[in-house]
């Protein structure tokens, strides 16, 4: 524990680069040598300017204190550079992360076809599906399936993978406990609860959005491959982080749009510089077969039939509309017959006749209920991944199906 506390003082030096910080571990061995060292042994780092080492100056150690209380009581791991498990990928790349805070199991990136998938927050239906059917896809194959949790198509892409029942990490642009977007806090705990939760930002970092543009690197130096779902030309963070993966010498695959839909503009310029083209999840992990035959299960997986974006789109749709066309749009639900074979836990099925009664917030639902917290967000994160239940601001869910009991 001790030894952690110098690894947070390097990670949190303001303005050292990683670049500086790899260079100063490979001269001096350990975050306890350098702290330890003076200004005149910083000056022997072959390649680090003497601006960077100026900022090693500082040797207070108050703030990697408090970090440290933090990860103890949210019940955070801090990995580095030199722990065994630290991915080889990820300490490859040219600015690897000096240490990451996790929650949740961290998979075995290196033994791993780990995919990463990523696009525009703004995305259609149509990048919607295509992100949770080649991410549900991927995951049933035997894939890892890595994001950013943000909104969009990272989330589509993690849904698609637990929907399928594997494993998915997000790596995030703030602090662990820090849920950004706030509708993703079910989703985050999923994600946990299975893979792995990822940042190179401390505990209480708020989401800046100059954050995601450095937090790319990692989530393409995690991956084999990264695949670009649905990108505009302007501005976007999914071609930085396609960009990113061809700089570290990892494939890159595009999903192709309509020539005339701004979100597919970056798609189908990547196809046409030469990214691989995906229909499905096979048109990736077939390249990888050869390699990881005993992790790559089967060739192809259809997404099986459920409710999923489209009632999610109704739904929006149905809040822009007068109160007479949400009244018309209820009437036409589709219909989910309880009486036979419905898939459904009891307290899945307990929680959907409440909301046949009206929208509920979650505390509305356990006090309503009487199921046990944990027992009710669990049910609630399966119903919305099925498209049975969709969730609105302040954390309200609404039944998006008709009960035939």
């Amino acid at each position: 524990m001790a030894g952690l506390k110098y690894w947070i003082w390097l990670s949190e030096c303001r303005g050292l680069t990683d670049r500086s910080r790899a260079l100063l571990l490979d001269h001096f061995g350990s975050p306890e040598d350098i702290y330890y060292a003076d200004e005149a042994e910083y000056a022997l780092v072959e390649g680090l300017p003497k601006k960077q080492f100026e900022l090693l100056a500082d040797k207070s150690t108050d703030g990697a204190d408090k970090i440290l209380g933090d990860c103890q009581r949210l019940g955070l791991r801090i990995l580095t550079m030199q722990d065994a498990d630290y991915p080889a990928r990820l300490r490859d790349i040219f600015e690897p992360p000096c240490l990451l805070y996790v929650k949740g199991a961290l998979p075995a990136f290196d033994e791993e076809v780990a995919v990463a998938m990523v696009g525009t927050r703004s995305c259609t239906p149509y990048g919607t599906q295509s992100a949770e059917k080649i991410a549900y896809g991927l995951a049933k194959q035997g894939a890892l399936v890595v994001s950013g949790a943000a909104r969009g198509i990272d989330s589509a892409a993690h849904r698609g993978a637990l929907r399928a029942g594997g494993v998915t990490v997000a790596v995030l642009g703030n602090g662990l406990d820090v849920v950004y977007p706030e509708e993703n806090e079910f989703l985050y705990r999923d994600i946990a609860a299975t893979g792995a939760l990822l940042s190179e930002y401390p505990p209480g970092t708020a989401a800046e959005g100059w954050h995601f543009p450095i937090r790319n690197r990692i989530i393409s130096g995690l991956c084999l491959a990264t695949v670009v779902v649905e990108a505009p030309l302007e501005r976007s963070g999914a071609l930085i982080t396609a960009n990113t993966a061809l700089e570290q010498g990892r494939d890159v695959f595009a999903v192709p749009g309509p020539i005339d839909a701004s979100a597919s503009r970056g798609c189908n310029r990547l196809i046409a510089d030469g990214a691989g083209l995906v229909s499905d999840s096979w048109d990736i992990l077939r390249e990888y077969q050869a390699m990881y035959p005993h992790k790559i299960l089967g060739e192809r997986v259809e997404l099986p039939h459920a409710l999923g974006y489209q009632a999610r789109t109704e739904q929006a749709e149905a809040k822009a509309a007068e109160a007479e066309a949400k009244a018309e749009t209820a009437e036409t639900l589709p219909v989910l017959d309880t009486s036979g074979d419905h898939g459904l836990t009891d307290d899945q099925l307990r929680l959907l006749r409440e909301l046949a009664q009206g929208e509920r917030q979650v505390d509305d639902l356990i006090e309503l209920t009487q199921i046990p917290t944990r027992r009710v967000l669990s049910a609630l994160t399966m119903l919305e991944l099925d498209g049975y239940v969709a969730q609105s601001g302040g954390k309200r869910f609404s039944i998006q199906v008709e009960l035939k009991e």
